[in-house]
């Protein structure tokens, strides 16, 4: 069985940067989508970025677009995420998750993703 581990948030002022990582450990056979979620209090679980496994397609949310990039190491079996121009809007709870889509705007969605990480928590300032 998949586990997914997160690392890397923290407390930064606005116009900061943080790096979170997620690893991957067991059988990743199956699959085939990896994105970056995050919930605020009090709001839904939004998807930040995602992408495809077998290809490196990635797709971003408007809102983080220009600011925020989603990458993966495969032979480390690890997910990243480069988030700069921080501004307090960005401040959540930040998961990473793995899915067995690999096309579908499901992928867009929470149901598109069946393994979850613990999440870390990335506080912005202004």
């Amino acid at each position: 069985q998949v586990q997914l581990q997160e690392s890397g948030g923290g407390s930064v002022q606005a116009g900061g940067s943080l790096r979170l990582s997620c690893a991957a450990s067991g059988n990743t056979d199956s699959i085939y989508c990896m994105g970056w979620f995050r919930q605020a209090p009090g709001k839904e679980r939004e998807l930040v970025a995602r992408i495809n496994t077998d290809d490196g397609s990635t797709d971003y949310a408007d809102s983080v677009k220009g600011r925020f990039t989603i990458s993966r190491d495969n032979a480390k079996n690890t997910l990243f995420l480069q988030m700069n121009d921080l501004k307090p809007e960005d401040t959540a709870m930040y998961f990473c998750a793995a899915g067995p889509y690999s096309d579908g705007t499901i992928r867009n969605t929470a149901r598109g993703y069946n393994i979850w990480g613990q999440g870390t928590q990335v506080t912005v300032s202004s």
